[in-house]
């Protein structure tokens, strides 16, 4: 499911980013449902066929066996681009014993291209195809759960007004300059997801980024961890850093551990 929304994020002094595919309702529950429709029908056109769905569900390769279902092919920012609809794609899956025709895997078409390495703000796009973890802010952003202290200053800096995921990487894929806008209203933006305020997000309880956040992938990062990267926010602001509305590379440092970056933590 693509979910480029055509609309463009209010970056003014004192507003976070938060991530595209993030602005709207959680696509895991939206993309549920349209695969357990396909679920049925399958097992309509073939009663004894068992399925299983996944979307971000289960320990499944999803990017590669994307490639090789013909969808697209791996970029070199670790997420699987097509030509149809560029980066901005979320992938859901069935497993099925039924027997299907096998696609023409996808051909890289990355060519020479390397915006998304230089786009990336702190250099965790150590080389083509290789992301890592420890220095993506999409995993520093949702799924880092420790305090403000344990992320190196220089990362910290680098940061610049992302407080939920990151798509910096994508914003640059020259795949992504046609994409097409997607029909799905429940990934439409919210006025707190579009242009959230940091003086006001910072104000929140922890009832009030429940009820604000109801149904919304934002709630992964937890409200400590939301609370922490508003705050890193709020201090590169302040700070005027030249990275608040430019993203920079860096050069890493030697990377503790390599992993393959993770198509949604975009």
């Amino acid at each position: 499911m693509n979910y480029w929304t055509a609309v463009s994020a209010d970056e003014r002094q004192g507003n976070g980013r938060i991530a595209r595919y993030a602005w709207g309702k959680d696509y895991h529950r939206v993309f549920q449902k349209k695969l357990k429709q396909l679920e049925r029908a399958l097992k309509d056109f073939a009663p004894d066929c068992r399925t299983r769905r996944y979307v971000d569900t289960g320990p499944v390769m999803e990017k590669f066996w994307g490639q090789q279902a013909g969808l697209g092919w791996i970029g070199k920012h670790s997420n699987l681009v097509s030509p149809t609809f560029g980066s901005w794609l979320l992938l859901g899956e069935i497993l099925t014993t039924l027997e299907l025709e096998a696609d023409e895997p996808g051909t890289d078409l990355c060519g020479t291209c390397t915006l998304c390495l230089q786009a990336c703000p702190t250099g965790a796009i150590v080389e083509p195809y290789v992301v890592d973890a420890t220095q993506c802010l999409s995993y520093l952003t949702i799924e880092y759960r420790e305090d403000r202290e344990t992320i190196p200053q220089e990362i910290r800096s680098r940061m610049g007004n992302h407080i939920f995921g990151c798509d910096d990487c994508l914003d640059v894929c020259p795949y992504n300059a046609f994409a097409p806008t997607t029909d799905e209203p429940a990934f439409s933006p919210t006025s707190v997801t579009k242009s959230p305020n940091l003086h006001h997000l910072a104000q929140f309880t922890e009832k009030e980024f429940l009820r604000s956040f109801e149904g919304s992938p934002i709630r992964r990062a937890k409200f400590s961890g939301f609370q922490r990267n508003v705050a890193i926010a709020l201090t590169n602001a302040d700070a005027s850093s030249p990275c608040y509305f430019k993203s920079t590379t860096v050069t890493p440092s030697p990377p503790s551990a390599r992993v393959p970056g993770r198509n949604d933590a975009t």
